[in-house]
């Protein structure tokens, strides 16, 4: 309801003022009062002793923590003077919100930091998170939680106007071709036909699913530094009973013609930063690197990739990622039970944004592991070249072993014509006589035996002209002409008649190897 052009004015002089008065303050240990301190000024139009002329609405700033706040600007590396530089110097940009939280968001002209309203229980929140949040951010300043640099509030007409300054996680001299706003979570998470209308829309979960449905490709040390910092992020937030946080994922494709531009735009950016203070683990990929990593290699590829974190598409095209969780400033109270609970009630429950911190958290984690993230496995010795050896070496077997034994049916086929032996001595010559290679296995196989039946059907043939009346009934039928021979073994059955097995055993002894294979 106020004017965008009046609340950035009044941002920039309220700013200017009270960091400014905070440099007189002398450096000290922050203790726990200091996180509840409330220090308030009033700026009419006309100026004052303290404070300067300005042509806006008279109003008065309240700053929030102010040397709480100091020392986390310390922390990132930000000195007043750049602090100040880098807000009050120029105009702020306006952004447009996806949200549905009515927030206005300004971006200052050095592209570092991210002004945002907030509602009055997301500032009284984050006044009570700031204990916690200074134990974490000593325990490990390299995390993709937001970081929060100060917490101010504008009184103008009776109107309070709280804001929040952040780092700013899509720098605006890259063109983003894809942004993303993931929670984990698939009930109503697509886009609306609203947001899709503008120039640079924010997707959702679903959308990332029908657009990058193979994830996103890391290598292996990316990745495993990714999902820690993300891990470790979800269990700091699920121990403040936070929930409903999204992860903001801005994807820029590098190809010829957007690399070129994404340089001169980047050198344009970088001659801007040079004038005041890089902003310490702002990047996405300084805050996902360990302590191992040494300050130059940071700086280097800071600056060679604008601090992106690259990765490859499934399409294998090169990608600069920057991300950063935020929203965390909503917290599982009385009204975020409410809704979690109808919508259970109307919908699956597992599916809906609003769950209990915990399972949030999993549902997440699981998510970006699962569907978002994922590791390009490293290349290790294809297993297929020791199985072409392995069918090498079984066809050079069942060569050497389909040789012997037809070498085998052949003798044993001119001993049966020579001594007219009857049907009774053949199978006892037969089963008594016959060894096996040294390839072929102990143990009766499916090959074995119908060799045998082989053998056994093309011997009635001949001996059936010499020798019919040895066992009349055995191999024909009462017609007197041979029958077929069928030999079953467990499932298997190889049907042959004695003709078809006379022709194959004397003009395509590799017909009998397809049997075996």
């Amino acid at each position: 309801q106020t004017a965008s052009s009046a609340i950035k004015g009044a941002i920039q002089l309220g700013i200017g003022y009270t960091v400014g008065n905070l440099t007189s303050k002398p450096d000290r240990d922050v203790l726990m009062q200091d996180f509840y301190v409330v220090e308030s000024v009033f700026l009419p139009s006309e100026g004052s002793n303290l404070t300067p002329a300005h042509h806006y609405p008279d109003f008065r700033f309240k700053t929030y923590a102010p040397l709480a706040f100091r020392y986390f600007r310390e922390l990132f590396g930000i000195k007043p003077d750049d602090y100040l530089y880098s807000i009050c110097s120029e105009p702020l940009i306006e952004l447009s919100n996806p949200g549905a939280s009515g927030s206005l968001f300004f971006v200052t002209s050095g592209d570092e930091f991210i002004i945002k309203t907030v509602q009055h229980k997301e500032a009284e929140f984050l006044q009570k998170l700031l204990p916690g949040y200074y134990m974490n951010l000593n325990q490990n300043p390299r995390t993709l939680l937001p970081k929060f640099y100060g917490l101010y509030c504008v009184q103008s007409g009776g109107i309070n106007i709280r804001i929040v300054v952040m780092n700013n996680v899509l720098p605006r001299a890259l063109k983003m071709h894809f942004t993303y706003d993931l929670k984990g979570s698939t009930y109503k998470r697509r886009a609306s036909r609203k947001e899709r209308e503008k120039s640079n829309p924010t997707f959702k979960d679903l959308d990332f699913l029908q657009d990058m449905h193979e994830g996103l490709y890391f290598d292996s040390e990316t990745h495993s530094a990714l999902m820690k910092t993300l891990q470790r992020d979800c269990r700091v937030l699920e121990s403040f009973k936070i929930m409903d946080y999204s992860l903001l994922l801005g994807i820029h494709i590098l190809n010829s013609n957007m690399k070129e531009k994404g340089e001169c735009s980047q050198s344009a950016s970088d001659t801007k930063r040079h004038g005041g203070q890089k902003v310490l683990y702002s990047t996405a990929m300084e805050s996902i690197q360990g302590p191992g990593k040494s300050g130059d290699s940071v700086t280097r590829e800071t600056t060679n990739t604008m601090g992106g974190i690259p990765a490859k598409s499934y399409k294998g095209e090169k990608l600069l990622l920057f991300m950063g969780i935020i929203d965390i400033l909503q917290s599982y109270r009385l009204m975020k039970k409410l809704e979690h609970s109808w919508k259970a009630l109307v919908y699956d429950g597992d599916t809906v944004s609003v769950h209990r911190p915990s399972f949030y958290a999993d549902r997440f984690l699981k998510f970006m592991n699962a569907r978002v993230f994922k590791k390009v496995q490293a290349l290790k010795p294809s297993p297929s070249k020791k199985r072409c050896n392995s069918i090498t070496a079984l066809k050079a077997a069942s060569q050497e072993i389909v040789c012997a034994v037809s070498q085998e049916w052949k003798d044993e086929k001119h001993g049966i014509l020579a001594e007219g032996q009857s049907y009774a001595s053949l199978d006892e010559e037969v089963l008594g006589s016959h060894h096996q290679p040294d390839l072929v296995p102990s143990t009766p196989s499916l090959f074995e035996a119908a060799s045998l039946a082989t053998t056994l059907s093309s011997s009635s043939l001949n001996a059936d002209e010499h020798c019919q009346r040895d066992q009349p009934t055995l191999y024909s039928n009462s017609k007197g002409l041979p029958s077929s021979s069928t030999f079953t073994l467990g499932d298997s059955a190889i049907y042959l008649t004695s003709e078809q097995s006379t022709l194959e055993t004397e003009n395509d002894n590799a017909s009998v190897l397809d049997v075996y294979l």
